[in-house]
């Protein structure tokens, strides 16, 4: 009688081990597995900073090659105009070395009702062109009369981080219009 409980008990004692060993490699495995998904996703961060990184440099040397490409998709008069969706792919300001390429619609007027007007001009010269480096990016100004007696000023607010910009057209006459858009390559 003896020899069956001992056979029980070495056969219970063999399947415990094999059932603890078996259990030792599913955490083993799910040790390993854990690992390689934050090898992982550490790897996916590190390509995300560096693609970052790289789109603020491309920004970076858009604005200080002055060529690029302003695409405007929202409008409001300042200071508490109605936000306009701007849908037509021909509006844009294209800055280039030598000259500006304007084609952007505009709100003109000294009291209500305004009215909408475009400004679709190559300006072969503007004045004050100058560029400067902010916390968050690049500040573009420059002025011209755009063959006109009155002087408008853009002011680009560009944000190298997020690749954003703001367009803001203002005049001594009419309320300033900001623009929300991208800045693109030519």
């Amino acid at each position: 009688m003896r020899r069956p409980i001992l056979t029980t008990v070495a056969v219970i004692a063999i399947l415990v081990t094999g059932v603890a060993w078996v259990l030792d490699a599913e955490e083993s495995d799910a040790t390993k597995s854990q690992s390689q998904r934050t090898a992982q996703q550490e790897a996916r961060q590190q390509r995300r900073a560096e693609r970052l990184a790289n789109y603020e440099k491309f920004v970076d040397s858009l604005v200080l090659s002055h060529n690029y490409r302003f695409v405007p998709q929202t409008m409001q008069q300042m200071p508490a105009g109605i936000m306009r969706n701007l849908m037509n792919p021909s509006y844009e300001v294209v800055v280039w070395s030598d000259a500006v390429d304007v084609c952007i619609p505009f709100i003109k007027g000294f009291t209500p009702p305004y009215y909408p007007v475009l400004f679709n001009y190559v300006l072969p010269d503007v004045t004050g062109y100058t560029v400067e480096q902010t916390h968050e990016g690049w500040s573009v100004t420059f002025s011209s009369t755009m063959f006109s007696a009155t002087t408008y000023t853009f002011t680009f607010e560009i944000y190298s981080h997020y690749g954003g910009a703001l367009l803001t057209i203002s005049s001594p006459y009419y309320n300033s219009v900001q623009y929300s858009g991208n800045l693109l390559a030519i």
